[in-house]
């Protein structure tokens, strides 16, 4: 699932920010020097990428599939 578009407390944009976050985690870099490189400083906005679960693969183990 994608982060929301704007941090739910200060309201700055951080929804352009997930796919660079993930690519420089594969890389191998820490997350607090990610997060340096992408300019968040308030804990609000690293948390919107920190506490991010993708639930969608487990959500579809539920959904059935309708065959027409």
């Amino acid at each position: 699932m994608l982060i929301p578009v704007r941090c739910y407390t200060c309201n700055k944009v951080v929804g352009n920010k997930q796919v660079t976050y993930e690519k420089l985690l594969a890389e191998g870099k820490k997350p607090d020097e990610i997060m340096e490189l992408l300019g968040l400083k308030r804990y609000c906005c690293k948390r919107m990428l920190l506490t991010n679960v993708d639930l969608v693969d487990k959500m579809l183990q539920y959904c059935e599939l309708k065959e027409d």
